[in-house]
């Protein structure tokens, strides 16, 4: 957007401070100003807004829709007014009234709606979607609390309420007029028509309501605005007005609690039985509001359900959607009344899964009783689903391999009858892909590789990407306006343009304000750093990250046991360890995830034992900052030297983060796993630092070497370890006590101790490379130069006529870049 119209804008400031928080001007909050600043941002994104659903409706574009269980979409004002392209005439005009936009960015909450990898990227394949001028909509749920905010008391993580203010922000538009009525619990009554044909009736069923709102997502330049629509659930008055007239009010204001409980929280417990219905009901609930407000819009322009798929791409965002398979089959059989067979060919063209997880516990199943109990007309359509697949695969494997059949079908059989939801995504989808080249081959060979058998033609890679719009502009600004100065602006719309900073390897005064830009980055991080956690660090010390969810195949506890070994060397050896290294952890562990918690408390024990002691702690430091979250990203990232990405090899997915550092220049130390692969093909051996084994060869390693040998536990009863020393000859005792169970060590978790040995007891190699790297310059250049392959890139040939019929593609020298990646952090 070129012009900025002042006037309009200071007209729509004050009169939302007058007139919809009743105020004077001088008595407005920094609150009040950052929500009056949003409402008339806002009402430039809704005129946009307004010129696009137009467009496509002119030009009868077809719709894709991305339904996920989360959107980490993170703070929305700086973001906007990025792709607006007015946030530097924006921060002048309120300059001039004396008012501070930084200020006002930080005064923005993140809004709760989503955890970790899985909601960011769903958030940046909505920004692409906008800035490829694409008709793309995001669904979701409008969670009242995130999963916890957390806090730190004497080193343990504790889970708070995380609460956004939903309700009041400036962003969500409620659309109180539009709401949908869905079934829910009750009985299926077989009966036929008239004709003779099966005619199930859903009686006894209760309702609930799902309110919508919008959030609009602004594309680069401005040119396209799209929408997250996300759902509230409210209780039906038609049900609690029976309850309430039998006099029993109590009753009926618990039943409308329960029912709007449905939304208040992002992954509710579900180690309870309770929990675990609410926890289904959720996704039930997201997936029935999201395609009867696809099929309402479908149905304004056209009314053939058998040509339904030629204007509706579904993509379904792991397997939390996975109900959609059974949501859409019913409206079109039982609504629309399609014959069995076009249904089912509609529902596989309009559908597409997107797997994210190789762990088992990541897959879910449900009860077959509780889909009973909650949708049991869903569980008739998925076992006639089911029965008619088991045929398909008799056919092709053999009446009589009932090891395939017990692999394939929908349905697990045992003590309890379980549905797989991942089973269900891959049968009823055209399009099964992983986010990565490595995860996507152990999807075929080692997830599932008999549906691979079957249906070599579903299966494909689209490794994850990221927006450079979040980040580089929004949150490395001055590295952005380095990279613009050097090669133009082209870049942010088509990140393989970056490539173009490669020309600069070698002149010494890029590099120079280049290598200021990271400084700067880390002066601001280590004064965030001592106000938030009260701990000095030096800027000009190394700041090496690991940054994200705590678990043990992140490996957390590989890289403290690194730590640990460096205290050790500096204190009782003697030994240089090389320039000063501040290393920083963040993160959060399921509230239910015992070991990931004794991780975060093993985290603060050593860092209090390094930070403490005047021996060491001007060669080392260690930090842990509370709440990762994605404003807390948009510090970390820009600041960090080393980026840390050590997962046990074959278990990350994709990753975001290792693309997001590396665009950053930040150094990555790895494993072959995930998008580091990939990571490593773009910015060569000689700009990024791998160790250990490849997964198809560690996975047929055995450890020569208990863990308990390396550990040398050497304290009473209470479990405690004191670590060995740097040769592994001799135990120190009185070090980091820390209770660890054998268990902690054991299974597939063993190759992080087999290579902690290797990695951390024998020659450093690759350290004295990094830091030689660091000092030059030109090795971090070249991971933020060489990763322009991690935006978009093209998913689908269908979704090519997609593109908003108003605007032409740009044209580019060559193909890459501008596309997009349909499941991944694009």
């Amino acid at each position: 957007m070129a012009y900025f119209d002042f006037t309009s804008f200071e007209v729509s400031f004050q009169q939302y401070v007058k007139y919809v928080l009743g105020k004077p001007l001088d008595e407005a909050t920094k609150n009040d100003q950052l929500n009056a600043v949003c409402y008339a941002v806002g009402k430039y994104l809704m005129d946009i807004h307004f010129d696009t659903r137009k467009r496509y409706e002119k030009n009868k574009a077809k719709q894709v829709y991305y339904l996920s269980l989360e959107f980490l979409i993170g703070r929305l004002l700086s973001n906007n007014l990025l792709n607006l392209g007015i946030f530097d005439s924006c921060a002048r005009y309120l300059k001039k009234q004396g008012i501070d936009l930084e200020t006002l960015v930080e005064e923005e909450q993140d809004p709760a709606l989503g955890n970790g990898g899985l909601g960011r990227l769903a958030a940046c394949f909505l920004d692409s979607l906008a800035s490829l001028d694409m008709p793309g909509y995001g669904y979701g749920i409008n969670y009242d609390y995130g999963l916890f905010r957390q806090t730190i008391v004497n080193g343990y993580q504790q889970e708070r309420p995380d609460y956004w203010p939903n309700r009041s922000s400036p962003w969500l538009i409620r659309r109180s007029e539009e709401k949908y009525v869905l079934p829910i619990y009750g009985k299926i009554e077989e009966r036929q028509d008239k004709n003779g044909h099966y005619k199930p009736m859903w009686t006894r069923k209760k309702l609930f309501i799902g309110r919508p709102h919008d959030i609009m997502i602004a594309g680069h330049r401005g040119r396209t605005v799209n929408r997250l629509r996300l759902f509230s659930a409210a209780a039906s008055k038609d049900f609690d007005i029976d309850i309430f007239n039998d006099g029993d009010y109590i009753k009926a204001v618990s039943r409308k609690i329960q029912s709007e409980s449905v939304t208040k929280i992002l992954y509710p417990s579900d180690s309870k039985e309770t929990g675990k219905e609410l926890r289904f009901i959720q996704e039930y609930f997201l997936v029935a509001c999201a395609i009867r407000d696809i099929i309402r819009k479908f149905e304004k322009q056209h009314s053939d359900f058998s040509r339904f798929h030629d204007h509706v791409a579904i993509q379904l965002n792991d397997t939390h959607p996975a109900l959609a398979v059974a949501e859409l089959m019913r409206i079109l059989v039982d609504e629309k009344k399609l014959v069995w067979e076009t249904a089912w060919d509609v529902t596989v063209k309009t559908l597409a899964f997107t797997n994210h997880t190789l762990l088992p516990e990541a897959l879910e199943t449900w009860s077959v009783y509780i889909l009973n109990r909650v949708v049991p007309r869903h569980l008739q359509i998925i076992f006639e689903i089911n029965q008619r697949f088991i045929a398909r695969v008799k056919e092709r494997f053999g009446q009589d391999n009932h090891e395939m059949i017990a692999k394939m079908s929908i349905i697990q059989e045992g003590d309890e009858q379980k549905v797989r939801m991942a089973n269900l995504a891959i049968i009823g989808s055209h399009s099964v892909n992983g986010v990565a080249k490595i995860h996507s081959e152990l999807v075929k060979k080692q997830l599932v590789p008999e549906f691979y058998s079957m249906w070599p033609e579903k299966f494909n890679n689209k490794t994850n990407g990221v927006t450079p719009r979040r980040w580089i502009v929004a949150c490395n600004p001055e590295l952005a306006k380095l990279i613009t100065d050097a090669i133009g602006r082209r870049w942010i719309a088509d990140l393989d343009l970056i490539w173009e900073l490669e020309a600069f390897q070698n002149d010494p005064g890029f590099l120079e304000r280049y290598r200021a830009v990271k400084q700067a980055n880390k002066q601001v991080l280590a004064d965030y750093i001592q106000h938030t956690v009260s701990e000095t660090v030096d800027p000009m010390s190394i700041f090496d990250v690991q940054a994200k969810r705590i678990h043990e195949y992140k490996r957390q506890l590989l890289n403290i046991l690194h730590i640990i070994h460096l205290y050790l060397t500096v204190k009782d050896d003697k030994k240089d360890i090389g320039p000063p290294r501040t290393f920083i952890f963040s993160g959060k562990a399921a509230p239910g995830y015992h070991t990931a918690k004794l991780i975060i408390k093993l985290i603060h024990n050593v860092a209090h034992a390094v930070n403490t002691d005047p021996a060491v702690n001007r060669q080392l430091k260690v930090i842990f900052l509370p709440d990762y979250r994605v404003s807390l990203a948009e510090r970390l990232i820009p600041a960090a030297d080393v980026s840390e990405q050590i997962s046990t090899a074959g278990m990350e997915a994709s990753g975001t983060g290792n693309m997001k550092f590396a665009m950053n220049g930040a150094l990555t130390i790895g494993t072959l796993d995930g998008a580091n692969i990939e990571i490593l093909e773009q910015v060569g051996e000689e700009n990024m630092y791998i160790f250990g084994l490849p997964w198809m060869k560690w996975r047929h390693c055995v450890p020569t070497t208990s863990p308990s040998n390396i550990l040398k536990k050497t304290t009473g009863s209470n479990g405690s370890f004191t670590p060995c020393g740097p040769t592994g000859s001799a135990c120190r005792t009185g070090y980091f006590p820390f209770p660890v169970q054998h268990s902690h060590v054991s299974g597939r978790f063993i190759s992080e101790f087999c290579r902690f040995q290797p990695l951390c007891l024998g020659s450093l190699k690759p350290l004295p490379k990094i830091f030689s790297s660091l000092t030059n310059g030109v090795p971090a250049l070249m991971n933020t130069a060489r990763t322009g392959f991690f935006f978009q890139r093209s998913y689908h040939q269908s979704l090519m006529p997609m593109r908003s019929g108003g605007i032409r593609p740009r044209s580019r020298k060559k193909i890459s870049g501008d596309k997009l990646r349909m499941s991944g952090d694009v």
